[in-house]
């Protein structure tokens, strides 16, 4: 080889070299505007149970802290207030009327399709080079239970400490590609074993063997163990919140469908005391606690990581729990607490501090997939219900955002506007119910029969009407 060959060959090697570092270059850059995404996911925690919201019965600093990073949504809603449809819309971004499932035990039954599952979030991200993650609870349509099939690959099916540790121990790993990782966690949802137990118990029987009834037997047992339970909850439980009583009319639907088909919802409901109902509402306090400690080792582990600055992290939880309001504890119904959930976003340097939205309408299950798709930079499937949060979080102008929500249920459906809320039951005396919830946010009195709303009462029920059109809500459609 002479001279002049060396000289060219070093140069094309060189140049070859070049070319690699600068494709390298263009592709790192190109991942590192995709951001990971962390995803934080509660089982019916209703909006109020953090103590950023001025709540002073707990403390969730966890919580606080990720809000103190970003914002903090007010009005922001499930699109049914129970597990299974509520985490299916969270998957998919569609209602759960779209598959025919209005409550958990439709499961079986719901119409999920082939095109469901492939443009489902963790098959979107999969496929778009993220490395899709999860954790914890699942609880979806049967045809959907499997995890996998849904993109993503399995970490832990624990819900609890080994959720949270696994978690962590993901995040400050070696990650060749950006991530998304969803992790479920089921507090404060032991909080049901409460009610079922207590009936279970005055049927001569005892409380049910798994790991939900124990860990709630195990909060619950100081006071019990006090010998002096009344003398416990005067000290240390939250007093009965001002909405506590039954209203004279409420739609008799809730009693017929929603706490008659659940005999233990009934029961409470009538024979509870006012030092059970106290008792439930601060062991509900603390496994709300108890899931903020667990979610406090991720946001930890994003921080230790050093990924704080591509990380988007999302918080809610999938519905409510009733929290004693209007005598009932669990989900299921249209009242605040159960329909009403915690949402906030973090992104640092790109989402601003410390922000608390109280007047634009949110639904987590509606919202969420395309949020994350605009900031991954994929396209989201088209004709989807809902919006990307992006430009709203990072405070840019936005045009046209809803003026109005839509929430589903077993028996009903709920429209939600700037004052005014208005739920559709389909059987029963007093089906509609019409509450202003400026001057009446605890949902006590119902003025549908009231003249003086005759027009508020209309256009409501045009709002749900128009919805339950686009939207093709076959069952709605019956008795709208």
């Amino acid at each position: 080889m002479n001279r002049r060959e060396f000289i060219n060959r070093i140069g094309t090697s060189t140049a070859g070299l070049i070319l690699a570092k600068s494709t390298w270059a263009q592709n790192n850059a190109r991942e590192a505007k995709r951001p990971n995404i962390l995803f934080i996911m509660t089982d019916q925690q209703s909006a109020g149970m953090m103590s950023c919201t001025g709540n002073k019965w707990l403390r969730t600093p966890a919580m606080d802290r990720l809000a103190a990073s970003g914002i903090r949504f007010e009005r922001a809603y499930a699109c049914n207030p129970v597990c299974v449809p509520s985490r299916f819309s969270l998957q998919t971004a569609l209602m759960p009327s779209a598959i025919g499932m209005g409550r958990n035990e439709d499961s079986a039954q719901s119409r999920v399709t082939d095109a469901m599952i492939h443009n489902s979030l963790g098959n979107l991200f999969k496929n778009a080079g993220y490395d899709t993650v999860y954790g914890g609870k699942v609880h979806l349509p049967k045809r959907m239970n499997d995890i996998q099939a849904l993109g993503y690959r399995m970490l832990t099916n624990d819900s609890r400490r080994e959720l949270a540790d696994k978690c962590a121990e993901f995040i400050k790993g070696e990650h060749s590609k950006p991530f998304i990782l969803f992790a479920s966690f089921i507090n404060p949802h032991d909080i049901c074993y409460m009610a079922i137990n207590d009936f279970n118990r005055s049927n001569g029987g005892s409380a049910a063997e798994n790991i939900d009834s124990r860990t709630c037997e195990a909060v619950l047992e100081p006071a019990r163990k006090s010998g002096k339970v009344e003398a416990f909850v005067a000290e240390h439980c939250p007093p009965l919140p001002e909405n506590h009583e039954i209203p004279s009319d409420e739609p008799e639907c809730i009693t017929t469908k929603y706490t008659q088909d659940c005999p233990f919802r009934e029961w409470a409901r009538r024979n509870w005391t006012e030092t059970q109902w106290r008792l439930h509402r601060w062991a509900y306090c603390r496994l709300t606690e108890m899931v903020d400690a667990e979610i406090g080792k991720l946001l930890d582990a994003v921080e230790q990581a050093g990924l704080l600055d591509n990380t988007l992290i999302v918080f809610t939880s999938d519905h409510g729990d009733m929290d004693s309001a209007h005598k009932l504890e669990h989900k299921s119904v249209l009242y605040e607490e159960a329909v009403c959930i915690p949402f906030i976003m973090s992104y640092k340097n790109i989402i601003p501090k410390g922000r608390i939205d109280g007047s634009h309408f949110v639904s987590n299950g509606l919202d969420l997939l395309p949020t994350f798709c605009d900031y991954a930079n994929i396209k989201a499937p088209q004709g989807l219900p809902g919006r990307s949060l992006r430009p709203l979080v990072e405070g840019k102008s936005v045009s046209n955002w809803r003026d109005h929500i839509i929430v589903e249920s077993q028996n009903g459906r709920m429209v939600r506007t700037d004052r005014y809320k208005y739920c559709l039951y389909d059987s029963g005396r007093n089906p509609e119910q019409l509450t202003d919830l400026k001057n009446d946010p605890g949902e006590m009195r119902n003025l549908a029969s009231n003249p003086a709303h005759k027009a508020t009462l209309k256009e409501h029920r045009r709002l749900l009407k128009e919805w339950t059109s686009n939207i093709g809500d076959t069952i709605a459609a019956k008795y709208v």
